[in-house]
């Protein structure tokens, strides 16, 4: 048995790793902004609860005290960098011997969207910290489609992105099972950039199709600007993802987020969730 740091353990990535964790007898550190519902769910389930600021470095050293590896997760929103640099050094003080960073497709380090560069720069504080660090250049979640479900129930498929433009999506809990096969098993990994994708590419176009197809129900693709499209999802808060957006949508039309990649499945050794599944899988939000 193990101890586990899974940061945004409330979120889509994040709460099935504390999950699966837990059911695999590991004991789980699920640090949380604010409990609510989704981390009441997880501390039925086993997971010890920590409350904090990833901002502020003692909340993340008292999280840190025990654990033997972490998932690091953080949103599109300001403040990854730091984010990163006070997990890792938290994490040098506590001896942890694994770290598995969420990171993006498109990371570089000429990023045009500063998400993005945020991420290429989070991966750079991590290796400098002296703990094995594997980060997952993941494609677009498959779970974007639950973003805009109330669209989809309304008949659209509603996105910033061009029609054609062609991407990979993956379902979170795919990431989830990749990240506890690497920090279950830290010696077959340490520190190595894995590219995570789903198991089939498709344009905006195509997945229309596939949603009407297997809903069995008329759904018509619709491009917005970035700007409606994050009043439609509820970020028009944060200026962060508008950048994002409109950076990523030229990402796509150079087929930075094209292409299958099959390191996730070869990690699990089993076939990854197609968009058909996952879209039956959620049926009844899409409906």
């Amino acid at each position: 048995m193990k101890k586990f740091l899974v940061t945004g353990s409330a979120g889509a990535t994040g709460a099935p790793t504390v999950r699966l964790l837990l059911a695999n007898g590991h004991n789980v550190v699920a640090f949380v902004r604010r409990e609510d519902d989704r981390s009441q769910a997880l501390k039925e389930l086993g997971a010890d609860i920590v409350t904090g600021d990833m901002l502020r470095i003692e909340d993340v050293r008292h999280s840190m005290t025990g654990v033997d590896g972490v998932y690091f997760c953080y949103p599109l929103t300001r403040g990854a960098v730091e984010a990163a640099a006070i997990l890792a050094q938290a994490a040098s003080e506590h001896g942890v011997k694994q770290i598995v960073y969420m990171s993006q497709r498109q990371s570089r380090p000429h990023a045009r969207s500063p998400a993005t560069m945020s991420h290429w720069l989070s991966e750079q504080v991590l290796d400098r910290s002296g703990i094995p660090a594997v980060h997952l250049r993941v494609n677009f979640f498959a779970e974007w489609m639950l973003y805009i479900a109330a669209e989809i129930r309304a008949g659209r498929y509603l996105t910033p992105f061009d029609p054609e433009s062609r991407f990979v999506p993956i379902a979170a809990v795919d990431i989830a099972r990749v990240v506890v096969k690497i920090l279950e098993n830290p010696e077959a990994f340490g520190n190595k950039i894995i590219p995570v994708t789903g198991s089939v590419e498709v344009s905006h176009s195509e997945l229309t199709g596939i949603l009407a197809k297997t809903l069995g129900k008329e759904v018509r693709f619709k491009q917005v600007s970035p700007e409606e499209f994050v009043n439609a999802i509820g970020l028009a808060g944060d200026p962060s993802f508008v950048a994002h957006f409109k950076a990523v949508k030229v990402d796509q039309q150079e087929r930075l987020l094209a292409g299958v990649d099959r390191s996730a499945a070869e990690i699990l050794g089993r076939p990854l969730m197609t968009p058909e599944q996952f879209i039956e899988a959620h049926r009844h939000l899409l409906t």
